[in-house]
Order: C-alpha cells, then structure tokens, then sequence
C-alpha cells in the first residue's frame, strides 16, 4: 500500500491538473461563443455570394468559358485538403479529420487515382508527415482565429494546382460545429464546383437573402455573365474555405471544452478515490500504533 506521503502528493498533483483543465474548459467556452457569432455573421454573405453565382450561370448558360467550373477530362490526381486544429487537447478533434482524410486517400488509390494533401492546421501536418504521405503544402498558425486572408491564402493554393494541371479534383474535409458536443466530419467536393452545387435547385421562387421570394427578373450583366463568373467563382471558392475553417473553429472549441470538463471530472473522482485511500491509510497507521502501544502496554503488566 502507498504511504501517505505518496497519496498526499498524487492529491495535490491531481488537483492541479483539475485547476488547469477547468481553466482550459472556461477559456474554450468564451472563444466558443465568439467563433459561433462569426459564423453567423458569415451565413448572409456566403448565401448572397452563392445566389449571384447561380443567376449568372442561369444566364451564361454554357460554363465552360469557366475552368473552375468545367471538369478535367480525366481525374488521375486528386487534392484532399484536411482542415483541423494547431493544438491538441481537443479529443477527437484532431484525429477524426486525418483518419476521415486517410481513408479517402486509400479510395482514391485503390481506384487507380493519385493523392496529394494539402493541410491546414500543424497537427494535421505533422501526422501526414509522420506518416510520410505526399504533403504539397501546409498552412498553421491561425486555427484559433481563422481571417478572411487566410481562406484566401489557401483557396489561390488549390486553385493555382487546379488551374496548373497539378491536380483534376480538390475535396475538402473539416468539422461541421452542430453544437458545442456534436461535430460532424463533412466532405465536400470544392474544385471542379459541381454545376449542380451553383445551378441546381428552383431559383424562380428560392429564398433570396434579402428574405423575399418569388419570382424575379432576370438581370442583365455588363460585359458579360461568363465574364461575372470568373470573378464570383474564385470568390466562391474562398467563401467556402472560410466557412470551412470557422466551422473547424468552433468544433475546435467546443470538443476542447467537451474534453476538459470530462477531464475535470475525472480529476474530482480520482481526487474523492485517493483521499479514501489516504484516510485508509492514516486509519491503519492509527491502528498499528494503537496495537503497538496495547502490546507494549501487556508486556509491562
């Protein structure tokens, strides 16, 4: 059985770990709620991009004036670009994107594709890394607060290896935030955009973000419409990156907070659990020394 001693210092390092994990817990909740008002925020303008988008290619009719909308002839290469966290102490967090990502990676290649990475977040990198997977490019350093500067950073990357011939498909994976316990691994196809991605659906009587439907006229566009898609798709690439990235944000935060409140839970129990023990162990050094004293007590007399 321990000594005292020994139970004494587990408890106080036990609770120290306690009083960190809270704090963590505390600290992830307040960025929880900030990167849940930045998504919000996003939601009109990222519906207002999509909205002119697919107007100007009802209008255009014929998208192959514009290449991030057109396929390649033949997809050989595929880009996977895995959208997590710098730090760990997440949970799954982490973990779920590169599994989700290493899985379709091995679908592709057994279907005769070849795979390369592209990873935002450091501890995406260093797995790909360790795992001596094909990373052309890795983007850190700004998961807790994600700016519109870095998703444009990242999409001119995978839109340049589109453009380039480097890859013939681009899909992304990240955390969709459902609630502060639930996120969901999403994968979306982000280049070439899938026509029915901009296109499909009804826009005679669809919702327009000023909160009005019904059926509207059909705009005019100056020099052209093929002309406005190849200035709102490059937009509409970066617009999805960012939400991807305060999406990841908020799961972040929110699986961060998850697990430090489990850890401080766990710490309070084992702390309850080793001060039985050591109250065990003070009552039967108590006992020895009464025995001790009854002992000698009997060998006078």
């Amino acid at each position: 059985m321990a000594s005292q001693r020994d139970v004494r210092n587990r408890v106080a390092s036990v609770k120290n770990i306690e009083t960190i994990t809270s704090a963590m817990a505390m600290v992830a909740a307040a960025r929880l709620r900030r990167a849940e008002m930045r998504i919000e925020a996003l939601r009109p303008y990222a519906s207002g991009i999509r909205l002119m988008t697919r107007r100007a290619a009802e209008v255009a009719g014929d998208v192959q004036g514009v290449p991030l909308l057109s396929e390649h002839a033949e997809v050989r290469t595929v880009g996977l670009l895995l959208v997590a966290g710098d730090r760990g102490l997440a949970g799954a967090f982490n973990s779920n994107i590169v599994r989700a990502g290493i899985a379709a990676g091995r679908a592709h290649e057994a279907a005769g594709r070849r795979v390369v990475y592209f990873a935002s977040g450091r501890r995406v990198a260093s797995s790909l890394i360790f795992r001596s997977l094909p990373v052309v490019e890795s983007f850190t350093g700004f998961t807790d607060r994600p700016s519109y500067d870095d998703a444009r950073r990242i999409g001119r990357r995978v839109v340049a290896a589109f453009l380039d011939n480097e890859v013939d498909q681009v899909e992304v994976f990240y955390n969709g935030y459902r609630s502060a316990i639930v996120q969901m691994v999403q994968r979306e196809t982000l280049l070439p955009l899938a026509k029915a991605t901009v296109t499909g659906g009804d826009s005679a009587g669809e919702e327009t973000s000023d909160g009005h439907s019904g059926p509207r006229a059909r705009p005019e566009y100056e020099p052209g419409a093929v002309d406005v898609l190849k200035r709102l798709v490059p937009d509409y690439v970066e617009i999805s990156i960012y939400r991807a990235l305060l999406e990841s944000t908020a799961s972040e935060h929110g699986s961060r907070m998850t697990a430090m409140r489990n850890a401080s839970d766990n710490a309070k129990e084992l702390i309850q659990d080793l001060t039985l023990q050591m109250n065990r162990a003070r009552q039967a050094a108590i006992t020895q020394e009464i025995m001790e004293v009854v002992a000698g007590a009997e060998g006078v007399s």
